[in-house]
């Protein structure tokens, strides 16, 4: 199974509704694959794999802001949730979407309302997964500085000056552009604003600096 394609996760123990959300999603051309219990979804879950969770409110056993609290606290990516539900429950869908939901739909819902809601949600989780794999390459390219690098880095990233840096790490200025030179070359970058910008878009924070 290729985790590229995305697969649109269905959890509802309504099989009527199943089949009819199932005739909807498969008529636009997106795999699907249906659960009846939260639990079995669990058992089979693959972060790696691309997709959304089209996820019943209220089920037999695990409930589905139960799922959605379950998966948050596993900290591994999560896949974007539509929640449905057969009641206009607002609290609940405030506290399902604060908690990290794109859509809450109350049964009936317009075919045309559900298949955008997917899309949106595909596209999300497309984005998600990019920013994730940029993230994890940028921090693999810091992983090879030395820690001379990364303190000159960290000077870098502050705005400081090689004159500035020579002085607060007690390196000739020279030693300075060696560094910075090789710092530019691992990390893959052509100027200091690119290199800045990889740096905080990615989460490599001074914090993880410091620590090295």
């Amino acid at each position: 199974m290729s985790t590229r394609e995305p697969i649109v996760y269905i959890i509802d123990d309504d099989q009527a509704m199943v089949e009819s959300l199932l005739w909807i999603i498969e008529s636009i051309g997106l795999r699907v694959k249906t659960y009846v219990r939260a639990h079995e979804f669990l058992e089979e879950y693959d972060p790696q794999q691309h997709g959304c969770l089209l996820l019943d409110v209220r089920m037999p056993g695990m409930s589905g802001p139960e799922l959605q609290a379950k998966l948050n606290e596993q900290g591994l990516p999560t896949l974007p949730i539509i929640f449905i539900s057969g009641h206009g429950d607002v609290p609940l869908a405030v506290r399902v979407m604060k908690a990290g939901a794109i859509d809450f739909l109350t049964k009936p819902f317009n075919d045309q309302v559900l298949l955008e809601s997917i899309n949106k949600a595909l596209r999300i989780d497309k984005a998600n997964r990019e920013k994730r794999q940029e993230c994890a390459q940028a921090k693999a390219k810091f992983a090879l500085l030395s820690p001379r690098e990364v303190q000159v880095l960290q000077g870098i990233v502050a705005g400081k000056p090689n004159k500035v840096i020579s002085a607060e790490l007690n390196i000739s200025l020279k030693t300075v552009e060696a560094h910075r030179a090789s710092v530019m070359k691992k990390m893959g970058v052509k100027s200091v604003p690119e290199l800045v910008k990889l740096v905080l878009t990615n989460s490599i924070q001074e914090e993880e600096i410091e620590e090295d």
